[in-house]
């Protein structure tokens, strides 16, 4: 397939290396314009009518009978992602190749993948913080997809990502430009998203392990 093709999924070989190449090396890896044009914009337009029908909730912190919301955390607004348009099943498709990649590659047990939509109003934000810790939620690879056309550095919104938990310094800032695709280790990555001066939308995902049991359905459904 052609690398970056407006097709179905649109993703190829080389920037799928990339990313897997970027884990292996540095925990993380950012591949600007993985997902092609068209399918970011009809993702983001989706966001917006969602939005409008209000279907997206302020999102909250933990899980099951720890969820709750805090504000003092994060501030953003989510809308769980079910493969029930095109744009949903091109998006969930292209993943699902990451997905196979990473298992071949790194042997990481990826089974299933939980995603929503996200839109960061101005002022909002997210603070440092970890997707899992000591599996205590099954995430074992992080994906965040960014859906903003004409992104301007002065606007900021921009994820910041540290190399390990203890560390201080900062490993990488991305900025929120529509295509460019995060990938990093849930249980390994710290990460932060910085407020902006502009709405921003985006698409996070976790790739998770398989924890049911007998009796117990993890993700519950």
């Amino acid at each position: 397939m052609q690398d970056n093709v407006d097709s179905l999924g649109g993703v190829g070989g080389d920037r799928l290396d990339g990313l897997i190449d970027g884990l292996v090396q540095h925990g993380y890896a950012i591949s600007p314009g993985y997902f092609p044009l068209s399918l970011v914009r009809a993702l983001r337009e989706e966001a917006q009518h969602r939005d409008r029908q209000g279907e997206f909730q302020l999102a909250g912190i933990g899980r099951r009978q720890v969820h709750q919301k805090d504000t003092r955390v994060r501030s953003d607004r989510t809308c769980w992602l079910r493969g029930e348009t095109l744009a949903q099943c091109q998006l969930l498709e292209g993943l699902e190749s990451l997905r196979v990649a990473v298992n071949r590659s790194l042997f990481m047990g990826l089974f299933e993948l939980e995603s929503h939509f996200a839109i960061y109003g101005p002022g909002d934000y997210y603070q440092r913080h970890l997707d899992a810790f000591n599996g205590n939620n099954g995430r074992l690879l992080s994906v965040v997809l960014y859906l903003n056309e004409g992104w301007q550095s002065q606007w900021g919104g921009r994820l910041r990502l540290w190399p390990e938990p203890d560390a201080q310094g900062v490993a990488s800032e991305v900025e929120p430009r529509a295509g460019t695709l995060v990938a990093f280790l849930s249980e390994k990555i710290p990460h932060e998203v910085l407020a902006a001066t502009r709405e921003r939308y985006s698409i996070a995902g976790w790739f998770r392990c398989n924890n049911t049991t007998a009796d117990w359905l993890d993700p519950p459904r």
